[in-house]
């Protein structure tokens, strides 16, 4: 087995087994407390509201978004990192038949594995710094496995013209 198979194999089971870790975590220690003010600031913002004061209203309402912002990052970061382990397994499987030299394959891994915990990490840095940063290494992390990808499918093309 070669060693850019062997890396999206071995960096597919591990990155997998992280994912499923941070979603056990959070299901376990945060989710319910992140339901529970999601639920409780939208029926403080409704209850403020009702009677009549916006500005506790507004606060409720921005608590609850703020929550749910959050909550939705938390449940997408797991759920990516285990979704793009299942990629580099199969890819990974069938890596050996892409048409480049090794070097060229062992590049492509990296940027794939690279781009695979790098986009998720982006999305969960968001709940900490919502800013520009955050936003730019998903956006690297994302087009790094695009590339990839890319890369990828014209090694299998070439394979399959030759």
């Amino acid at each position: 087995m070669n060693r850019s198979k062997k890396l999206l194999l071995v960096s597919g089971l591990l990155l997998g087994v992280w994912g499923m870790s941070v979603g056990l975590y959070y299901a376990l220690f945060a989710e319910h407390q992140a339901l529970e003010k999601i639920g409780g600031s939208l029926a403080e913002g409704f209850s403020h509201g009702a009677r009549g004061d916006l500005m506790a209203a507004r606060e409720s309402i921005q608590g609850y978004a703020d929550t749910q912002f959050n909550y939705i990052r938390a449940v997408d970061v797991h759920s990516h990192w285990i979704g793009l382990a299942m990629l580099l397994l199969i890819v990974g499987a069938g890596f050996d038949r892409i048409d480049f030299d090794e070097k060229r394959r062992h590049l492509v891994a990296w940027s794939l594995v690279a781009g695979s915990v790098v986009f998720p990490l982006g999305v969960i840095l968001q709940t900490i710094e919502r800013g520009v940063i955050a936003q730019a290494v998903a956006a690297l992390g994302a087009l790094m496995v695009i590339i990839a990808l890319g890369a990828i499918a014209l090694g299998f093309a070439r394979a399959e013209r030759n």
